[in-house]
């Protein structure tokens, strides 16, 4: 059987193609910047923070996806650069492109639980006091990691690894995309992978940032501007690093569909470049959503380790004194709600401002944290 996916012939010993030049360019940025940047995250939660909060242990399942799947790297960068084809094997092949897939799904959702968590800590203060609790975010994080695992299956069943001899008697192995032939599976994967991978997540991250906006908006939040460039940031890094690649595919899904050469020839050429692309994600995100983004490493730097002693953590005790306590607040604010009603000197737009005013303490303190 043919494969569905030209197999390319190999570059002379003394040119290499524009396309496998700009991809080893990004993939050796991502090996350069990537690896030491996620390892560092990896390193400071585990040696410098002690009580670790609900940011600070997303952060570190996105630095060690991000970890893991750069150590395949090395691999891509021989194939590309050695001009002998795929030498590593048919299970090597499968591997390192399911562990690519799985990578694409958990910083993909792990992002959307960051956005959830910055959703539900700005707009229900009170809820999310109760709901950040160790065991819900566990819980969470195997969810993201076992949905990664199932929504990669189909990238290893549709990557194999073909030999191709030249006229010159020279066999060579390549790790392509494999789809027996058939348009229905190659419409079925990238469909597939844009839905899961970019439509559903892409939605939930702008629903729950543009909910953020507005309520930072409306509580007069000082800090309000610079989190509307934060948030903007992230969802603009999201679409910079990982739409080409969708785009792409629906480039591809459309030239099948209409059964045009030229549009899935275009796709093809595109594809290398662009995977490249979201490779280098996993190289960013230590920056921008740590040091940039959440502020977290900042606090490691002055050593304060500010962040294993806030308000977040999953301790009950060890509470800073210079941080509003919110439990303290809630119990007030109790007791407060329960006398409003009992007296009857006080009236109800005193209750609703008093009201307001601690929840506004509360919004403060935790977008603060973030």
């Amino acid at each position: 059987m043919a494969s569905n996916t030209s197999i390319p012939a190999p570059p002379p010993p003394s040119s290499m193609s524009v396309s496998a030049q700009v991809g080893i360019a990004i993939l050796t940025l991502a090996l350069v910047l990537g690896l030491p940047g996620n390892l560092f995250v990896v390193w400071s939660v585990f040696c410098r923070v002690k009580k670790r909060s609900v940011t600070c242990l997303l952060v570190l399942n996105l630095a060690v996806a991000d970890f893991t799947v750069l150590l395949g790297a090395p691999l891509f960068l021989r194939y590309l650069a050695g001009g002998r084809g795929w030498e590593f094997g048919s299970a090597a092949c499968k591997l390192v492109h399911y562990l690519s897939s799985v990578n694409m799904y958990v910083s993909i959702y792990l992002i959307c639980l960051m956005s959830m968590d910055r959703w539900l800590a700005v707009t229900k203060p009170f809820l999310s006091q109760r709901m950040r609790t160790k065991q819900s975010l566990l819980g969470l994080l195997l969810v993201v990691w076992v949905l990664a695992f199932v929504l990669s299956l189909p990238m290893p069943f549709y990557r194999s690894n073909l030999s191709k001899t030249f006229p010159n008697n020279l066999t060579l192995s390549f790790c392509i995309p494999y789809h027996w032939n058939s348009v229905a599976h190659r419409v079925f994967q990238y469909l597939f992978e844009t839905i899961m991978g970019c439509v559903v997540p892409f939605t939930l991250i702008n629903t729950c940032y543009s909910s953020v906006i507005c309520r930072l908006q409306s509580a007069m939040f000082q800090r309000r501007a610079q989190s509307s460039r934060l948030i903007l940031l992230i969802i603009g890094a999201f679409a910079l690093f990982w739409l080409p690649y969708h785009v792409v595919n629906i480039i591809e899904v459309a030239g099948l569909l209409q059964g045009s050469p030229t549009v899935i020839a275009a796709a093809l050429r595109g594809r290398p470049n662009v995977t490249a692309f979201a490779y280098f994600s996993s190289a960013v995100n230590p920056i921008l959503y740590v040091f940039a983004g959440l502020g977290f490493m900042g606090k490691l730097f002055d050593g304060t380790n500010s962040e294993s002693r806030s308000n977040s953590t999953f301790s009950r005790s060890g509470r800073s004194a210079s941080t509003v306590d919110e439990g303290s607040m809630l119990q007030a604010l109790s007791t407060k709600l329960g006398k409003s009603f009992k007296g009857k000197d006080r009236s109800s737009s005193v209750a609703g401002k008093e009201d307001h005013e601690f929840e506004e303490k509360i919004l403060n303190s935790v977008m603060q944290k973030e």
